[in-house]
């Protein structure tokens, strides 16, 4: 599906989708031009969406972690593309990013190693183990345990989301 413009989306969602284009540093945002053309869905999904990052329970840098891993699980490059960015931008370096794709036993601390796991098993197996929740509820608040579930299904929706309407990647403005 390719992005709308402004006769898809409307005047509201055409100035939100531009907002959000100068934001993420893109000359057209394709994932906000593209769902923008749902009206008033889009604005509830962003809505959602924004509660999970940038207004999420978690740090910004253990959100980029996990939305990094679950875009490399999914194998989602346009994922990939602008949270590599965010995350730079959320004290990721590199070698960390790399890190996060290589997976939980890349030389993380208990929490880190944790998350990764814990995003890792509910990408794959839509539940954790006994023992990978116990493991993160040593880490998380039961606030931000329901917070992370709810990250790691958003961004494993968006992945979908992105794959099935072919949102095309984004060129990033200089």
């Amino acid at each position: 599906m390719s992005p709308g413009g402004f006769g898809d989306l409307g005047p509201i969602n055409w100035l939100v989708v531009r907002a959000m284009s100068l934001a993420t540093g893109t000359e057209n945002a394709h994932i906000f031009a593209t769902l923008g053309r749902s009206k008033g869905l889009f604005r509830g999904w962003l809505h959602f969406s924004s509660r999970m990052m940038p207004f999420g329970e978690l740090s910004r840098r253990e959100t980029e972690m996990i939305i990094i891993r679950v875009a490399h699980l999914r194998g989602c490059d346009y994922e990939l593309d602008h949270h590599r960015r965010l995350g730079a931008k959320a004290g990721l370096d590199a070698d960390a990013i790399d890190r996060v794709i290589e997976g939980p036993d890349a030389l993380w601390g208990d929490r880190e190693r944790t998350l990764l796991l814990a995003a890792g098993e509910l990408v794959a197996d839509r539940d954790l183990s006994d023992q990978t929740w116990d493991a993160l509820r040593r880490h998380l608040t039961e606030r931000q345990a329901i917070a992370f579930t709810l990250l790691v299904g958003q961004y494993d929706s968006l992945a979908t989301t992105i794959g099935v309407l072919r949102v095309q990647r984004d060129g990033f403005a200089r």
